[in-house]
């Protein structure tokens, strides 16, 4: 049966063409349950290197390998059906040269049945960019504060104040023209988000930037309050996910300890429970 229009796979052109339309909403998943979940909302779900510290504990996103990339990318692709699926490409998997990135995002796309693959970097990044895309590897650009680069950055500080913005807007600038569908401008001065949106030709998607950007993306362990370690300015809690589940937590140890769990309708007796024989039809016959 032919997939209507309407239910079809969101794809890098269809992203490309809202630019300046309705805003893009992204989400990060890294399981097939929340997959399922943000998929009826979202037209991006990025498996982002962000899984690194909200599940695996890391520091930063320095750590995470592609085969952890991957993992998680065919357990999103199992939970997504409308949105386009973007998945990062980690620290040390594309810097190299285009070989070396084209190697490793062709791996992540034939294991995952992703539509695209995210890299961080502008002016330096905008040949290995140019190099994918002519090879059939849609691009989500990602520059401003790109935390792959954290130790050169000096830490997760604001990008784009003084005359620093030359720099990311050049970098914007770079990303768009070598071929990049999209691009994620992060933790920047507003303004420049702003000019950047309005001077480039490719969808922007903000995360800690401007509301005038093409659309938004969070981490959805931030923006459900289920990672605490810290909580960045720009993330807007739209619950406390955390805090419920540690209250869930805590009244099952309570139960158990209390022997009220498992109650009676929990177990199991030795003899099942006879079965009501199948009502016979109204009217009845014999």
């Amino acid at each position: 049966m032919s997939v209507s229009a309407e239910a079809r796979a969101i794809t890098p052109p269809d992203i490309a063409a809202r630019k300046g339309g309705t805003p893009i909403v992204s989400l990060t998943a890294y399981t097939t349950p929340v997959a399922k979940l943000v998929d009826p909302h979202c037209e991006v779900v990025l498996v982002g290197d962000s899984v690194g510290m909200v599940m695996h504990g890391l520091p930063s996103t320095l750590g995470v390998t592609l085969d952890m990339m991957i993992m998680h990318g065919q357990a999103v692709r199992r939970g997504v059906e409308r949105a386009l699926l973007v998945i990062d490409m980690p620290f040390g998997t594309y810097e190299e040269g285009p070989e070396q990135a084209f190697r490793n995002a062709a791996r992540v796309m034939a294991e995952t049945g992703c539509g695209a693959v995210k890299l961080e970097g502008g002016e330096a990044m905008a040949e290995t960019i140019r190099f994918l895309t002519a090879r059939g590897v849609p691009v989500m650009a990602h520059v401003g504060l790109t935390p792959q680069a954290v130790n050169a950055f000096g830490g997760y500080k604001v990008q784009g104040r003084g005359a620093d913005a030359e720099r990311v807007y050049r970098d914007a600038v770079a990303v768009a023209e070598a071929g990049a569908f999209s691009v994620v401008l992060e933790k920047m001065t507003d303004p420049l988000a702003r000019r950047i949106t309005e001077e480039i030709a490719i969808p922007t998607i903000g995360i800690g930037a401007s509301a005038s950007c093409d659309g938004q993306v969070l981490v959805i362990d931030d923006m459900l309050g289920m990672f605490t370690d810290f909580r960045p300015k720009f993330v807007k809690r739209y619950a406390e996910l955390g805090q419920v589940a540690g209250e869930a937590i805590e009244a099952f140890a309570r139960e158990v300890r209390e022997r009220r769990f498992p109650a009676a309708e929990h177990v199991f007796g030795d003899v099942p429970k006879a079965v009501d024989p199948a009502p016979r039809s109204a009217g009845g016959g014999g």
